[in-house]
């Protein structure tokens, strides 16, 4: 099948199941199409299919925290708080992101008499997450867990900062299975399209039109913004990571992915179909939240630059408070091996008393073994001695 955006080719996709991605600005570029499957696989017995989209982000949040785990040290963060922080803020994330999505989207959600379908509303496996809401529900149920469990906030945020970017880079790739998240028409050679790019941007540009008029959909290629999000959070994880080692304060690399993030968001999201809008205006959430958090990142870095250079900044890490926190924590692992090494050498006592009493029962037993045989040859000889005088007789 020739990708080009024909009249033939654009019936004979439509008429298709519709699970395949196609470059027609570059038709060297997969020209028989690439598959895609939303479902990652089915578990068996249970019937129940796990999706590319939910196994992306989860697998994002793992390797963010593995990251986090890896750099506590560099902030002077104590491993446990940290944990019971992050798995916190992990919660709030997803209630954030389904919440935003959903107040956002409130007429998805109505029912023809009015009302609010709130099962509707819950079920996330149906889609419907906004990284916004993740973001900002991550932070305020963290950030409660945090003071709470008393961790140092701004060299926490720094962490979570770069997390978020590593499970943005590759959750982003969750609407490449899902084939969402798409732009506009493009002529770039990325661009792609499919049976229900079609369907969607044909709906998009001539919303009048019931069905799908092949002239029209001619041209329905689409810019791939999942790509350009996951590429753009790539490269401000990369630049904040090496950047990270010289920061000037704590809460300054957060400040940078907010700063960062925004300025990409903004841009890409203007490229978007599918935003969402601020109820009764034709200003999209995204770009409005990105916007202000590239000034108010901009603003915040200036503002604390000046005033360390006036007054000085001490780091939480070489604060007294991080490392009486680290020691008790090395203390804790310490005690913690004492009490294993303690438990392994009492079971080993245990073993070896028992070893010890079965030789002891092995070598009682032999020796009433020894005893018995002993005692039932001595007849037999008898016996036999008589048995001889018998004869003899």
């Amino acid at each position: 099948m020739i990708s080009t955006m024909t009249t033939d080719f654009v019936r004979e996709l439509l008429a298709g199941e519709g699970d395949k991605l196609y470059f027609p600005n570059a038709d060297w570029l997969f020209p028989n199409g690439l598959k895609i499957d939303r479902v990652m696989f089915t578990i068996p017995g249970l019937d129940i299919d796990v999706y590319w989209y939910g196994f992306l982000i989860a697998f994002g949040m793992l390797l963010a925290m593995i990251y986090g785990f890896k750099r506590l040290s560099q902030w002077g963060l104590e491993p446990d708080r940290f944990t019971d922080t992050v798995l916190v803020g992990l919660v709030g994330g997803i209630i954030g992101a389904r919440l935003f999505y959903v107040i956002f989207s409130l007429d998805r959600y109505m029912t023809d008499e009015g009302t609010f379908d709130l099962v509707a509303a819950l079920s996330i496996r149906d889609g419907g997450l906004a990284i916004y809401g993740g973001v900002i529900g991550a932070l305020i149920l963290g950030c409660t867990m945090a003071k709470i469990r008393k961790v140092h906030i701004p060299a926490l945020l720094d962490l979570v900062g770069l997390g978020f970017l590593i499970g943005q880079s590759l959750g982003r790739w969750g609407n490449f299975f899902n084939q969402e998240a798409f732009g506009s028409k493009t002529t770039l050679p990325w661009g792609m399209t499919s049976k229900s790019i079609i369907n969607y941007l044909h709906s998009f540009y001539y919303p009048d039109r019931v069905t799908v008029v092949t002239a029209d959909a001619l041209d329905l290629v689409a810019h791939p913004c999942f790509l350009y999000e996951s590429l753009w959070c790539l490269a401000g994880l990369v630049l904040l990571h090496f950047y990270s080692k010289r920061r000037k304060f704590d809460g300054e690399i957060f400040l940078g992915y907010i700063g960062w993030y925004g300025l990409g968001r903004f841009w890409i999201e203007g490229l978007r179909t599918d935003s969402l809008y601020i109820p009764g205006t034709e200003f999209r959430v995204s770009q409005v939240i990105a916007g202000t958090c590239v000034l108010f990142a901009i603003a915040l870095i200036v503002f604390v630059r000046m005033n360390i250079k006036k007054n000085g900044y001490t780091l939480y890490r070489d604060t007294e408070e991080s490392k009486q926190l680290l020691a008790l924590y090395e203390e804790k692992k310490v005690q913690s091996k004492r009490r294993g090494k303690h438990a392994d050498d009492e079971c080993d006592t245990i073993l070896d008393a028992s070893i010890i009493a079965e030789d002891e029962d092995g070598e009682t037993l032999k020796e009433d073994n020894e005893e018995s045989e002993n005692s039932d040859e001595a007849p037999l000889v008898a016996e036999n001695d008589e048995i001889k005088e018998t004869d003899n007789d």
